[in-house]
């Protein structure tokens, strides 16, 4: 009975899962995607076709392209970007079928490229975004520092050689064109260029990572790069964000102490460049090797190039102007070598630009700059019909009388050759500032690491992030007006008496301190600044304005060599040489010339200790210690700042 009982159990139960099973296959089943395997747009009304494509270099590492081509184009020149943020991103946008909005925003020239119908290429670089390979921050040529067979300007060539062979539409010219890292890209294309490669614009461009542009300028860390290096390095698509939990950058750095603290908080050991940050601290040949504008002067010049420089570039003011000074000599009868220096800050060559700040240009800079000096400029080496532009060689926006001037060569007052002439602006007692011989004497002040001195109004927000207002106005503060620091107990400050004629000012003006500290090393920081009337009619809101001119930051264990450090003698007065960033300003009457000296530029700058360790990025908090600076006036032989005068 048992066992007729369990057979028929089993029966019953067999069913049931039988039933299940086929109950579960009709009841369970996915339900078809509605998603197609593949979907081409029809894009109705557009204006442009968009291609992307997979370019292979010599390595067999291919790299992501996209490649706009305008409606109905034949015998197209072609303009080519290439860059680590996202060519899908610089190259598309879903609310337009208009070639020109799609374009618009960061580095597309977008009215040039549709107003002369270029096909507008712009590709992500090896090991970024869309591209395979490994990425290296700005890769260094072929040579020392990079044994492989590939580097940047053997991607470029590869890529124009690809271009020229499968765009049917092109006329088998191109251009290339970029900003900062893009600008990088735009100048490295020049080095061993393909023979389709016919003008190149280097835009702000990243030329010397540790003289002047991102990473360092003249020793000093720009400690508010962490965040961009860490994103830019973390994943391929930089798509792991930084966060900081702190309203205020001054206290998220004062609170974790050196800049290589914050690299250990981050995690940062793990990236490459980080690591390369780390070890080389000084200008040695890992810097000085890879230096943009020293290898471009060991190179043929073949490809007509435009560098473009911006006054108030609160990023790569150093670079371009180097290349200037490198290449302008080899080029006499201005056949190769353009300069044009306008009104900016970084990257404000394709906006309106009729202000920068509270500081009124006077005119719409950045539209004039692209329809009269860059569209002709480009058309005649990329149209088969342009006519040859009408540039000269130099064209500089001069700041304070709002006006573009014309000239042959850098710097220079008139378009003939008149060389500014070089003047001494001593700095006196009681804080004044002349041209006179002033007497020996000494001011002096205390440097606290433990309270640095802001590079401007906090709360200060990191540049990548952040509250509107300041994530909007943070690529200006190059313009920031400077009276909050003047009152301060640790910055001097020295004015000129009011002037009673125009004095102009083209080139690089020359610091010459002599200076002491009680420390065994120091940071200085010089500003030049245009202090304007106490009212001023036009725009009240500008009275008493103290806009800064040019302002830099050396950090003393240098003085003797950029790959030399050495420990400062505390209490010796020293002499410090260096120049600040181009100017081409005119103080207008009314006005006064003023200069300020500080120990302290925080946080975009790290913190010196004032106690010379082998490593800054490894100081300890003890080695952070007041010191009291010494600004000294010996005659002749004291502190001053040399202006290049224009006549």
């Amino acid at each position: 009975m048992k066992a007729l009982l369990r057979s028929g159990i089993a029966a019953l139960a067999a069913g049931v899962l039988a039933t299940s099973a086929a109950g579960g296959e009709h009841t369970y089943k996915e339900l078809p995607s509605e998603i197609p395997a593949h979907f081409a747009p029809t894009n109705p009304g557009f204006d442009f076709e968009r291609r992307t494509v997979d370019i292979p270099m010599r390595d067999g590492v291919k790299l992501h392209t996209v490649i706009l081509v305008p409606k109905g184009a034949k015998h197209a020149g072609m303009l080519l970007t290439r860059t680590p943020y996202g060519a899908d991103g610089m190259g598309h946008r879903g609310d337009s079928p208009h070639l020109g909005p799609t374009l618009r925003g960061y580095d597309n020239p977008a009215d040039v490229i549709v107003q002369d119908g270029y096909i507008r290429v712009i590709q992500d670089i090896r090991g970024k975004n869309g591209s395979e390979g490994d990425f290296v921050m700005n890769r260094p040529p072929i040579g020392h520092g990079n044994p492989t067979a590939v580097d940047e300007s053997s991607d470029i060539y590869d890529t124009i050689d690809w271009l020229v062979k499968h765009v049917p539409e092109s006329n088998g010219k191109v251009g290339i064109i970029g900003i900062s890292y893009d600008g990088f890209e735009a100048m490295i294309a020049t080095i061993r260029p393909h023979p389709a490669l016919k003008v190149a614009v280097p835009i702000n461009p990243m030329i010397d990572g540790w003289m002047g542009d991102d990473w360092f300028h003249r020793g000093a860390f720009r400690q508010q790069m962490i965040p961009y290096i860490y994103g830019m390095v973390n994943s391929r698509r930089s798509d792991i964000g930084w966060t900081s939990g702190f309203r205020d950058d001054y206290d998220l750095y004062l609170h974790i102490g050196s800049a290589g603290d914050i690299g250990r908080a981050y995690g940062m050991e793990a990236l490459g460049f980080w690591q390369k940050i780390l070890a080389h601290p000084a200008y040695d040949g890992f810097w000085s090797e890879q230096a943009l504008d020293k290898i471009a002067a060991k190179e043929p010049m073949t490809v007509p190039t435009m560098l473009v420089h911006s006054l108030w570039d609160q990023e790569d003011n150093y670079g371009d102007m180097a290349v200037y000074r490198a290449l302008a000599p080899r080029d006499p009868d201005h056949r190769k070598l353009w300069l044009v220096i306008g009104p900016w800050r970084h990257a404000k060559t394709w906006e309106k630009a009729d202000h920068i700040g509270a500081i009124d240009l006077g005119s719409d800079t950045g539209t004039m700059f692209r329809q009269r000096i860059l569209r002709p400029f480009l058309a005649q080496y990329l149209k088969d019909d342009a006519p040859k532009a009408d540039i000269a060689p130099v064209n500089a926006f001069v700041t304070g009388e709002n006006v573009w001037r014309k000239l042959d060569r850098w710097p220079s007052s008139c378009r003939s050759d008149c060389p500014p002439t070089m003047h001494r602006w001593y700095v006196e007692a009681d804080g004044g500032l002349g041209e006179a011989v002033p007497a020996a004497g000494a001011d002096e002040y205390v440097s606290d690491p433990a309270k640095p001195v802001p590079y401007r109004l906090r709360p200060i927000q990191p540049w990548s992030h952040g509250v509107p207002d300041q994530v909007d106005s943070w690529p200006e503060w190059l313009v920031d007006d400077q009276r909050q620091f003047a009152t301060r107990t640790d910055v001097l400050t020295y004015v000129s008496p009011v002037l009673e004629q125009p004095m102009g000012v083209a080139g690089e003006p020359l610091v010459h301190l002599l200076a002491s500290t009680s420390g065994t090393d120091s940071d200085w920081v010089v500003k030049l600044i245009d202090v304007y009337p106490d009212e001023v009619e036009e725009k009240p809101s500008v009275g008493g304005y103290q806009l800064p001119v040019a302002m830099e930051i050396f950090r003393g264990r240098y003085r003797e060599g950029y790959d030399k450090p050495k420990a400062l003698t505390p209490g010796k007065p020293l002499e410090y040489r260096f120049p600040l960033p181009t100017v081409n300003h005119v103080f207008q009457p009314g006005h006064r010339v003023m200069v300020q000296i500080q120990s302290s530029w925080f946080p975009l700058y790290d913190r010196n200790p004032q106690t010379f360790v082998p490593n800054i990025f490894n100081a300890k908090p003890g080695d952070y210690r007041k010191a009291t600076q010494r600004i000294v006036r010996d005659g002749e032989n004291g502190t001053y700042v040399e202006l290049p005068v224009t006549q």
